[in-house]
């Protein structure tokens, strides 16, 4: 199968005009009529992520965020993205990135999250219809069994292996329903508290976002990296479904750039 054959089947799962305005999701570098020796899948492009797929043997790196995110006006050794275009360049390797799309996608990031809190009646939080195509931000489900804020936070830290989970003054009622976003969603409380959800989990969020919520909405941070290290699931479950014969390999690299001393 050619690469160009796993693109599609990334883009039919996730359409490219389901990505925000300001990403750059899709091919970022390389060929596409090859025919694809394998595929890394992780959420970051690195150098050691690079070396990873040339000792696999995978001439093919499929990741979340976007190697190439602003417009380059040199290709060189400056920065670690222009490191990486050269490396992946010299050996042969394409790099396609399934972002914002993928987060918007029915059955994306989200999706994924809510499957790891074992969340049912996942629905969108914020749905848009995109050139005929639905999808939208975030998610909303409901817990299995109610649960005081106090589980809340242990269990997300058991499902995520978080080490601290920020949040807000613990709520004083059970909460039954949750938001949640992968990644940077705080843009999404509002539609969270207006869809009565008692608690919402995203990856980050700002200082002054905490202020005013007390006792309204559960909040729990817990990273970035954290809340969407699961994306390459979806893309195993892709590429085993729709591209056979084509070697996923999940990737060993854990390319969190944030550490906790």
């Amino acid at each position: 199968m050619k690469i160009k054959e796993v693109l599609r089947a990334l883009e039919q799962f996730a359409p490219l005009p389901l990505q925000e305005d300001y990403d750059n999701a899709g091919l970022q570098v390389g060929l596409t009529e090859t025919d694809a020796s394998g595929a890394l899948l992780c959420l970051d492009v690195t150098e050691e992520i690079i070396d990873e797929a040339i000792s696999l043997g995978c001439n093919l790196i499929v990741s979340h965020h976007p190697l190439i995110f602003r417009g380059l006006k040199q290709v060189s050794d400056y920065n670690m993205v222009q490191r990486c275009v050269v490396k992946a360049v010299k050996n042969d390797i394409t790099i396609v990135s399934m972002h914002t799309n993928l987060d918007n996608a029915k059955g994306g990031v989200n999706y994924k999250i809510a499957e790891k809190m074992q969340l049912a009646d996942v629905r969108i939080l914020a749905p848009k219809t995109v050139m005929g195509i639905e999808g939208g931000s975030g998610v909303v489900g409901e817990l299995p069994q109610p649960m005081k804020a106090a589980d809340l936070v242990k269990m997300v830290k058991e499902r995520f292996g978080v080490e601290c989970v920020q949040a807000n003054q613990l709520l004083g009622r059970e909460i039954r329903r949750v938001a949640l976003c992968g990644g940077a969603g705080a843009f999404l409380l509002d539609e969270a508290i207006a869809c009565q959800a008692d608690a919402f989990i995203t990856g980050e969020m700002h200082y002054h976002d905490f202020f005013g919520h007390e006792q309204e909405i559960q909040i729990c941070v817990i990273g970035h990296y954290q809340s969407e290290q699961f994306t390459n699931e979806i893309f195993k479950s892709i590429i085993t479904e729709r591209c056979k014969g084509v070697r996923g390999f999940l990737t060993k690299v854990n390319t969190n750039p944030i550490i906790c001393l």
